[in-house]
């Protein structure tokens, strides 16, 4: 009970600062305008005139998949459709990738993805969707199994998925492993 007041009056008194900010800089334009009348009109035109909308960076959200299992892979993609679909319906950007690594490489290799089909299309119609493939991954994949590990086209090959995930973040990219 003693919080919520506590929590109650601070709100009040910041409100009370604020209005008595309000009615200081009313008076003053007051009287201005009883000198110059009309002064009180024109600053708020011009004011009104010169408050341009700000241009909203998009919205950026890192994904990353190490695990292969391919419900977690759904579950990551899932993710990104509900984000993607929640700022296009707020006419917002937003800026997806998801990242890839170790057992979670699977998911972008062209020979085992079973969600390849889906990031096929999820890329088709999501042009601001990344997806990284760790080539530290794909190189110890590549000589375990002594052959070259094929990636699906969607992919693009970044030296180390990890550093990538620090790199994102470290840019204030929000960060999300399902």
């Amino acid at each position: 009970m003693s919080r919520s007041f506590a929590i109650f009056a601070g709100v009040a008194a910041v409100g009370l600062v604020l209005i008595s900010g309000i009615e200081t800089r009313g008076s003053a334009q007051s009287t201005l305008s009883t000198k110059n009348p009309g002064t009180t009109a024109r600053n708020a035109n011009a004011k009104m005139g010169a408050a341009t909308p700000r241009k909203q960076p998009p919205h950026r959200l890192v994904v990353h998949v190490d695990v292969n299992d391919p419900a977690v892979m759904n579950l990551a993609l899932n993710n990104v459709s509900n984000v993607v679909q929640h700022y296009g319906d707020l006419s917002q950007k937003v800026e997806v990738e998801v990242v890839a690594y170790g057992p979670g490489l699977h998911m972008l290799r062209d020979d085992t993805s079973p969600v390849k089909g889906r990031i096929k299309m999820m890329s088709e119609t999501t042009p601001e969707l990344t997806f990284s493939a760790c080539g530290n991954t794909r190189e110890n994949m590549t000589k375990n199994e002594g052959k070259e590990v094929p990636l699906i086209t969607q992919a693009k090959v970044t030296k180390s998925g990890v550093v990538r995930l620090m790199e994102l973040q470290e840019q204030g990219w929000s960060y999300l492993r399902p």
